[in-house]
């Protein structure tokens, strides 16, 4: 697909009677982030792939089984109290996004 300079322009034509002159340059500059974050997480996925597997050439030593009356059990955490700490913790996932935004 060619696209010359008069498709070109009206393109950019459209685009400014669609978000106006002021939205344009957040509009790129938030482009320009999402391509820059897709960029990393792309070459991070590359870089994993190239890096070799490291396998255990000795086999760990056996542990005996504990039995199952030595196994602590787990503490009960009631529907309240798992909901008021998921809430505490998005709490600080808001704040900490809040936070990275101011310049």
């Amino acid at each position: 697909m060619n696209l010359g300079a008069p498709e070109i322009i009206l393109i950019l034509v459209a685009l400014v009677l669609l978000f106006g002159a002021k939205k344009l340059p957040d509009l790129a500059r938030g482009v320009g982030r999402s391509l820059r974050i897709f960029k990393a997480e792309t070459s991070k996925m590359t870089e994993d792939d190239d890096k070799p597997t490291v396998v255990q050439a000795t086999p760990e030593p056996q542990q005996a089984p504990v039995p199952p009356q030595q196994i602590p059990a787990a503490p009960v955490i009631s529907p309240e109290e798992q909901a008021r700490r998921l809430e505490e913790e998005a709490a600080r996932l808001r704040a900490g996004a809040q936070a990275d935004k101011r310049p």
